[in-house]
């Protein structure tokens, strides 16, 4: 497993509760992450996870504190995932990627079928309260 992949994660946070989404498409459809995406050649983290934000859910969105970094390995390849708290500044959380979303509560964050790497999030979500 040569393959490594670095990604970004926006842990948006509203009145305690944390939006997730679902995938709608791939391996791993209908299981849920928290929305985020590749970063690019050159592209700082922050500036890829403001980006993807904007291209998957139509939301500008401020970055705060880097909540954790996780690191996974799927069957195929490695993950690097920087999962930064974040808050929408304008727009509407419009879903153009994925199957569905909610806004999930410490206390009902284990009710979805999270992504692997998406898990160990949760759990460190779960703790903080």
């Amino acid at each position: 497993m040569n393959r490594r992949i670095t990604v970004v994660a926006a842990i948006i946070c509203c009145n305690g509760s944390y939006f997730a989404t679902q995938r709608g498409y791939g391996e791993f459809k209908d299981y849920w992450e928290f929305p985020g995406g590749k970063v690019e050649m050159g592209e700082s983290l922050i500036d890829a996870l403001k980006r993807e934000i904007m291209e998957e859910l139509d939301t500008t969105i401020s970055v705060g504190r880097r909540l954790t970094t996780v690191e996974y390995d799927y069957p195929s390849f490695h993950l690097t995932m920087h999962c930064y708290l974040c808050t929408v500044v304008t727009g509407g959380l419009v879903l153009k990627e994925h199957e569905s979303a909610a806004w999930l509560t410490p206390e009902n964050l284990d009710n979805v079928k999270w992504l692997p790497a998406d898990r160990h999030v949760v759990e460190l979500l779960i703790k903080r309260v």
